[in-house]
């Protein structure tokens, strides 16, 4: 129900600004609190510290690669997801800005021109009264509805959580998508390893059939010993064709990533690169505040909270002022003249008598997106923490499977150069030599493999922990709802 109340003097309008501004302090609904969530004060790695390993942006440098940081600069700048991203960051600042604008009073300007003419024959007219009549008429008006429950400005408060929370999805989409693209190109230089290892044993064991091609038409060896050799090439040549094919597609992939859908790679390696610095022992769980998907959470969770507020207060009476000043004349020569001046003051209340439980629904509907923001906060902070586990036993049982797997290369060629003598000296046939090469090729390939996977490791534990981690700097700084 709306009813105005006009006014002949602005002083009691005045005396009512006063006091709505007065009282316009209060506000209901809950304010925000960063809710507890009870996790380990640590992980409980047992890795080697390393002083001064702390990284943040930028953290793929640690792999001391030109190509890759390329690769990534040029992702990061052209990749789809990110500019959407970008794109709904751009939305919630102009939410946030009609948000705010809301407190504010709107001002308009009208201008109106008309001629009527009257009856002759309806009414009576004034002897000598023209039938003709002209309206001109400008003027100023406003409206302003007073904030005193805090409606507005719990809006404008989940509106500045939300758009805060997009530029924390803007991060996570950016440290998800380097992730990603390190991922894909740890494998395309696991690749390049594999079929460096896969050529030059496809050189030696081409070499032997040419070497029993010719044993053979002296007698010295079999043609079985002959056919066995050549399997074996074949095989090799299967298995270069099997990882040439996949490092294409993961060459493929990137392009995506990147943009450029013609990228071509040249070829590098693995064993080559770097591992980055580990973190050190006894990481504080804290650190998690710094990953953008918890801080996004929790930015909603504070818009959410904000919003039972804005329920709430649709319960109490809303009270708005309106008026206007401008001229209204006959003649538009006399339209700006002092008699022609008009004013008009108002306030409005409306009071919700009865709605069949409408407004106190939408609290309802408010406090439960609340809770259910509440449990997905709880849930990005449970998870953090458990990504972070998983990265750091992968990091811990990679080293110990590389060290196995070394021992085991090691071995394994020390046995296929033993194998190889045996036969040259025909104290063995060339089965036991063909063994030996499966078995060290294996080893090779499965250590590189190992290798591979130790660093994918490492790349996820930098992603579990927002892109690096730092136990000096303070993390958390910006509470959700300032960005």
């Amino acid at each position: 129900m709306t009813k105005m109340f006009p006014v002949t003097s602005p002083r009691p309008l005045l005396c009512a600004l006063v006091a709505a501004f007065s009282l316009s302090g209060c506000m209901v609904g809950p304010d925000y609190l960063r809710p507890d969530t009870t996790l380990p004060d640590s992980y409980g790695a047992r890795l080697p510290a390393q002083p001064g390993a702390a990284v943040a942006r930028g953290w793929w440098k640690h792999f001391n690669d030109d190509t890759l940081d390329a690769l990534i600069e040029r992702a990061l700048a052209d990749n789809t997801d990110v500019q959407r991203a970008a794109a709904r960051i751009e939305q919630a600042d102009a939410v946030l800005r009609e948000a705010g604008a809301a407190l504010l009073p709107e001002v308009g300007l009208g201008a109106a021109a008309g001629r009527t003419r009257s009856s002759g024959v309806a009414a009576p007219v004034q002897q000598g009264a023209s039938l003709y009549r002209n309206n001109f008429q400008t003027s100023l008006s406003t409206s302003f509805e007073l904030d005193f429950w805090g409606k507005l400005r719990r809006a404008s408060e989940a509106a500045r959580a939300l758009a805060l929370g997009t530029r924390y999805a803007k991060d996570t989409v950016e440290l998800t998508l380097v992730s990603q693209l390190i991922g894909n190109y740890l494998n395309l230089r696991a690749l390049d390893a594999q079929l460096a290892l896969s050529r030059d044993t496809l050189a030696t064991r081409r070499q032997n059939v040419d070497i029993l091609r010719a044993r053979a038409q002296r007698g010295l060896s079999t043609e079985l010993e002959f056919q066995q050799a050549l399997g074996a090439v074949a095989a090799i040549d299967a298995q270069v064709a099997d990882l040439t094919r996949n490092r294409q597609l993961a060459q493929n992939q990137l392009g995506l990533l990147t943009g450029q859908l013609d990228l071509a790679i040249a070829p590098g390696d693995l064993r080559g690169m770097p591992l980055p610095p580990l973190p050190p022992s006894g990481l504080p769980s804290s650190l998690l505040d710094a990953r953008p998907d918890v801080r996004q959470a929790e930015a909603d969770l504070a818009a959410a909270n904000a919003q039972i507020g804005v329920a709430k207060a649709a319960l109490y009476p809303s009270i708005s002022l309106t008026g206007s000043y401008g001229t209204q004349s006959r003649e538009l020569s006399d339209l700006f003249s002092g008699p022609a001046n008009i004013w008009s003051l108002g306030i409005g209340l409306d009071l919700p008598l009865f709605d069949a439980g409408k407004r106190s629904a939408r609290v309802d509907q408010a406090s439960a997106q609340q809770k259910q923001a509440l449990a997905g906060y709880v849930a990005a902070v449970r998870g953090a923490f458990t990504d972070v586990r998983d990265a750091l036993v992968g990091v811990e049982q990679y080293a110990s499977s590389i060290n196995a797997l070394q021992a085991q290369t090691d071995a394994a060629m020390r046995s296929l150069e033993f194998a190889q003598k045996r036969y040259d000296a025909g104290y063995s046939r060339y089965l036991e030599v063909l063994d030996a090469q499966r078995t060290a090729n294996d080893a090779s390939l499965a250590l590189v493999r190992a290798r591979q996977g130790q660093m994918v490791e490492v790349v996820n534990l930098y992603a579990a922990l927002g892109g690096g981690w730092s136990v000096d700097a303070s993390v958390g700084q910006g509470e959700p709802g300032s960005p």
